[in-house]
């Protein structure tokens, strides 16, 4: 499945557009200076639903907007 693949899924499952996703974070606070892959997938997990492939595309999705940056993560921004 391609990254495109994913993010389009993802908005099938859900109802909502990735951005969407974000401002539920946001209100959530899930999205703090702590932030984690594994409490990102988790968090997606309990509200939407989505699996561990679906969480990470919207993670690699998040910080390439610099929605997030998390310390520990492997994925280069695309500056």
């Amino acid at each position: 499945m391609s990254f495109q693949a994913y993010i389009d899924n993802i908005t099938k499952i859900t109802g909502k557009k990735p951005e969407d996703i974000y401002n539920d974070a946001l209100t959530s606070k899930v999205i703090n200076d702590t932030i984690t892959a594994t409490l990102w997938i988790d968090w997606l997990s309990k509200t939407y639903g989505l699996g561990r492939g679906h969480s990470m595309a919207l993670w690699k999705y998040f910080i390439e907007k610099n929605w997030i940056a998390p310390k520990k993560s492997m994925i280069k921004k695309n500056t």
